[in-house]
């Protein structure tokens, strides 16, 4: 099978269409005839190897797993003994690894069945970030109904998520983004827009319960001035040029956390089934709509890895296999 693979770390030139055996399943392993690949901010930083402690995880000379990719829907096309949910022939979506390939091996645990309202691409983009904005609404920031909720970076891939699961939620969206993506965030629900290019939203006269930062280009005393006095940061992303990838502006927000009223809260996404599963039910049920920005084949992928790592990507990038 074609596979897009990795020997080194280093920036898009590493990574090569090769041919490699197709992988076999083991127990409680389905095969899947991938047919989309969703792209992550993860899939550029584990192929450069950023920040440096990630060569702990996934191999300190080398990629452990050649093969970048994470977020995948596709269709079954062999399952292992053991596996009692899926049958050969299964539209379905989750996370695993090593999925930028034609087939790839995924635990059964991993999928659910693709929601017949999204193509294979849509919901081929329901991992990570889906999950990271999804944890940042509900088990972070804790948001009520009611609540007013400013998310700088609406538009991206987490932040065209936040939008719309913070509205699920009954929240009063304020979005942050630049004048040409408006219309797209608008469209997910968002009831106020701040063009950042033309307003400072930390300027704002407006106090927010709630403030989901996933860019990461504003200092922590800014970011506070938008809230409440007992209000609630997530910090969720980093700069693409961080090269610690945001652990010091957390560690410093974690001090902070310890003298002040305000809420100061940073995490890194957990992808597990029980959320799989409420992202499903959002997606059926029309709350939940990936906004795709650009489908690439796969001779395409160091391109769109490429642009994503250089930012400013409306919605998700998808590699379709």
């Amino acid at each position: 099978m074609q596979a897009l693979v990795q020997h080194r770390y280093g920036g898009p030139e590493v990574l090569a269409l090769e041919d490699i055996p197709r992988p076999e399943v083991g127990p409680g392993q389905v095969l899947l005839r991938v047919r989309a690949a969703g792209l992550n901010a993860a899939d550029w930083r584990l192929m450069r190897a950023r920040p440096g402690l990630v060569r702990l995880f996934f191999g300190f000379s080398r990629p452990r797993i050649p093969t970048r990719g994470m977020d995948v829907a596709g269709v079954v096309a062999e399952v292992a003994p053991g596996v009692t949910e899926l049958k050969v022939g299964d539209e379905v979506f989750g996370w695993g690894e090593g999925i930028l390939a034609e087939y790839a091996v995924v635990k059964q645990e991993n999928l659910r069945p693709k929601p017949a309202n999204l193509s294979f691409e849509e919901a081929s983009t329901l991992g990570i970030a889906a999950f990271t904005a999804l944890q940042a609404v509900r088990d972070k920031a804790r948001v009520q109904p009611g609540q007013r909720v400013l998310i700088n970076g609406a538009a991206g891939g987490v932040g065209h998520f936040t939008v719309q699961i913070a509205k699920a939620y009954g929240a009063e969206v304020t979005a942050v983004c630049s004048g040409r993506n408006a219309e797209l965030v608008r469209s997910l629900g968002a009831d106020r827009v701040v063009d950042y290019a033309k307003d400072d939203f930390v300027a704002g006269a407006i106090e927010h319960d709630v403030l989901i930062d996933v860019v990461g280009n504003r200092s922590l005393a800014e970011l506070r001035r938008a809230l409440t006095p007992t209000g609630t940061l997530v910090l969720v992303g980093a700069r693409n040029d961080d090269p610690s990838g945001g652990i010091g502006r957390n560690l410093k927000a974690a001090l902070l956390n310890l003298f002040s009223k305000q809420r100061l809260v940073s995490f890194v996404a957990r992808e597990n089934r029980p959320d799989l599963m409420v992202l499903e039910e959002l997606a059926l049920a029309g709350k939940l709509r990936p906004a795709v920005a650009r489908v690439h084949e796969m001779r395409e992928a160091q391109d769109a890895l490429r642009a994503l790592e250089a930012g400013h990507v409306a919605g998700k990038l998808v590699v379709a296999v």
